[in-house]
């Protein structure tokens, strides 16, 4: 009989528990990854992503191959039907135990729940492993014992959790049975003609190159470079991350040594901490199933009445607002399938309270350019800036992109970049070109002026406040 593992949002061999459970059996193994391209639509999966994973997938089949796994790609236009697809493959290759590992979004959960309930009928069990997490979904609590809704709590807790706990990734399983032949790659119609040039280098070994790299060279003024779009000062780990080819416990645990050092611990325990806030997204996405169906965390909040998207929606898209660190903040995203931590706040609170239009609008757009693209993190961090999410910036908190402009790119060099137009400005007029004279030709003037908008964004949630 044999055991199969379900490959998923979890394109590794090490530390993946659900290879390493189906290699410990002692029976044969099978592995599948099952494209679904009518459900990435419906998700909004960017180009960049798609692109991605396909090449991990082709990357995943020729480690599995070195192991005696052979991999097949299988085929569903949606979640659902490869539920039909899986059993039907499980039934022709006499598979008696499936492996896989967790995922959390509503939709996944309904499916899982019904594959398992399906498979069991034909006497085949289903096995599901805690996996994209460091501390498991469900293990801190309030002492009430309900989840935690505001990140500082949370993070001491999951702080201590990982110090009574200590966990370790596993390492990748010894063959089972003599090397294959790497398998076919995917499909060639499955990538889409327009994805950007890739961001980072391809493999689960190039992941952890750059991991290492980070940590030695970085890492020890993260605290310091993060926030400046110019500099080379974040990890670039996020695509390996959101896609699986890292697990947030390898990098945890690669940082510890990292995180000992004196001249490091500020860097590296500022860059922990990202992580931390990677899984209270995902607890809150698990906890609270709401924000996974296109709703707010905050209820209330439902009821504000956002602008029509219309022409400032299009403009916001294309990086045409006049805003010029919003402007170059979406062109990097447009061009690359990435955008620098900072200026995702910057671009996101500028479109939901001074344009003020629906942050579920921008979620989806970012959605559809990011190689990143990880339903917990992003709706986490559109609901932030919108003020109607867990933890979320109060309402009247706004940022003003030209003072995050002037601050974290203080001479202009992240702008010049992706704005060629306003090069020939000075350090200081390039952060607001339309104060002191005229723009450069072929540069729009300001959609909306940056003072009164926030006012007009903070008297809408103040009158929402005020209802009875």
């Amino acid at each position: 009989m044999t055991q199969l593992v379900w490959f998923r949002n979890d394109l590794r061999t090490t530390d993946n528990p659900a290879l390493t459970a189906a290699c410990s059996s002692g029976a044969a193994v099978r592995a599948c990854y099952i494209a679904t391209p009518g459900q990435w639509q419906q998700h909004h999966w960017s180009p960049a992503r798609i692109r991605f994973v396909l090449d991990h997938v082709q990357v995943l089949g020729q480690r599995l191959a070195k192991l005696g796994i052979p991999l097949v790609i299988l085929y569903a236009d949606q979640f659902n039907d490869s539920i039909a697809t899986l059993k039907e493959f499980c039934c022709k290759n006499r598979v008696e135990t499936l492996h896989l590992n967790t995922e959390y979004g509503i939709n996944e959960r309904r499916r899982d729940r019904e594959l398992k309930a399906q498979l069991q009928e034909q006497d085949i069990r289903v096995l599901s492993y805690h996996d994209q997490c460091v501390v498991p979904v469900g293990a801190v609590k309030t002492a009430q014992g309900t989840p935690y809704t505001v990140f500082t709590p949370f993070y001491r807790r999951w702080a201590q959790w990982l110090q009574e706990h200590r966990p370790s990734p596993y390492p990748e399983p010894s063959p089972v049975a003599p090397a294959l032949a790497p398998p076919p790659p995917p499909d060639d119609a499955l990538r889409p003609p327009d994805s950007p040039r890739p961001l980072v280098s391809c493999g689960e070994q190039a992941a952890h190159q750059r991991l290492e790299q980070f940590l030695d060279e970085q890492a020890p003024g993260y605290d310091k470079v993060r926030d400046f779009p110019a500099r080379p000062g974040t990890s670039l780990l996020s695509p390996y991350l959101a896609n699986g080819v890292l697990s947030g416990v390898q990098c945890w645990t690669a940082a510890l040594p990292h995180q000992a050092s004196a001249l490091a611990d500020q860097g590296v325990s500022t860059w922990i901490k990202e992580l931390a806030w990677r899984d209270f997204y995902i607890h809150i996405l698990y906890h609270f199933p709401r924000i996974s169906m296109d709703r707010a965390f905050k209820p209330e909040t439902e009821a504000l009445v956002w602008n029509t998207p219309g022409d400032h929606f299009e403009a916001w898209k294309a990086g045409n607002t006049g805003i010029p660190i919003v402007d170059a903040a979406m062109r990097q995203l447009n061009q690359s399938g990435w955008m620098h931590n900072r200026l995702r706040m910057v671009t996101a609170m500028f479109l939901t309270k001074n344009l003020f239009i629906d942050w579920r609008q921008g979620e989806r757009y970012f959605m559809s350019r990011l190689v990143d693209g990880f339903l917990a993190s992003n709706n986490g961090g559109w609901q932030w800036s919108a003020s109607t999410g867990t933890d979320a910036a109060p309402y009247f908190r706004v940022f003003n992109p030209a003072s995050q402009s002037e601050k974290f790119d203080p001479t202009g060099e992240f702008i010049r970049q992706y704005v060629p137009e306003l090069a020939g400005l000075d350090n200081k007029r390039i952060h607001q070109p339309w104060l002191g004279g005229a723009a450069p030709k072929g540069y729009p003037a300001p959609l909306v002026d940056l003072k009164e908008s926030r006012k007009e964004a903070i008297a809408r949630f103040q009158a929402l406040k005020d209802q009875p």
